[in-house]
């Protein structure tokens, strides 16, 4: 499937105990499919089409927007335990057994929680720009910046400049790649769903909020609990949730493979798609 396939891939639904489901199924069908967690904030107009594209050449993948998220009904909850609460109902009603989960940045977490709470649902786990949620040792508080963009609600006119710095290195490459993604997301987004509501926003919010006063040693004991094969990769410039939680992250799982890009950031994924879609591809098929 290629990058414009998966740019106009139809909007499906499918209806669960508390909300109505909008997903985007593509590629294959056939073996465990692959269901990817969104960011904060985002919706799946967000998604980079060439990034899916790719993954979605040989696998049978789906996107979908949680309870309360962009398309899809429903009150959206305000901690990582809705949000997972969420997948699992979704993947529920699509009455799906098994799955591999790729989570990105809050997604990430969220990805993390849905395995410790049904084990039994999750082949493999991708772990995206993300953190194994409560700050973990050696890490730098968030800038000051940053908070400032992640309390914004989104489709203001510098939105564009925010999502650059949060995603991007601020440099000449990471930047010129930075613009390049938005251009693939502006088709979509220009009459999708660019942002999402103000309470599910603040919820989101608060949920974050939530997990900065997790202690890490329960975090590690969430880790070591996990006994599916993990595959953690992040940007060594990632100013959202930094490289540093990665690594201590694959320090306390069982079965885990750790992979950074030198010259990215968050979206280090959009960034090097091919590379990384080939990265992802090569785990689930170990």
């Amino acid at each position: 499937m290629g990058t414009n396939l998966a740019g106009t891939a139809d909007n499906l639904s499918v209806t669960g105990s508390s909300a109505r489901f909008t997903y985007r199924r593509m590629g294959p069908r056939g073996g465990v499919p692959l269901i990817l967690l969104n960011r904060f904030r985002g919706t799946i107009d967000w998604w980079d089409p060439q990034f899916l594209g790719y993954l979605a050449a040989g696998h049978d993948m789906i996107v979908f927007d949680n309870v309360g998220i962009g398309y899809t009904t429903g009150h959206a909850g305000d901690s990582v335990e809705d949000f997972a609460a969420g997948v699992i109902e979704f993947v529920q009603a699509l009455g799906l057994t098994q799955i591999d989960l790729l989570g990105w940045s809050l997604g990430g977490i969220v990805a993390q929680y849905v395995t410790l709470r049904r084990p039994d649902l999750i082949r493999k786990l991708i772990v995206a720009g993300s953190s194994p949620g409560s700050p973990v040792p050696g890490a730098a508080p968030m800038k000051d910046k940053v908070r400032q963009i992640m309390a914004k609600p989104g489709g203001g006119e510098d939105e564009d400049e925010d999502q650059l710095y949060l995603m991007f290195p601020q440099n000449d490459v990471g930047r010129a790649a930075g613009r390049e993604y938005l251009a693939r997301v502006s088709t979509r987004l220009a009459s999708g769903e660019r942002t999402i509501s103000t309470v599910a926003g603040e919820g989101q919010l608060i949920a974050v909020a939530k997990l900065q006063s997790i202690p890490f040693d329960q975090t590690r004991a969430n880790l070591e609990s996990i006994k599916q094969p993990v595959l953690y990769a992040n940007g060594m410039h990632d100013v959202m949730l930094p490289a540093i939680a990665s690594y201590v992250a694959v320090q306390h799982l069982e079965s885990a493979v750790l992979v950074l890009y030198s010259d990215a950031g968050h979206a280090f994924l959009f960034q090097h798609a091919k590379a990384f879609a080939a990265e992802v591809a090569s785990f689930l098929a170990d």
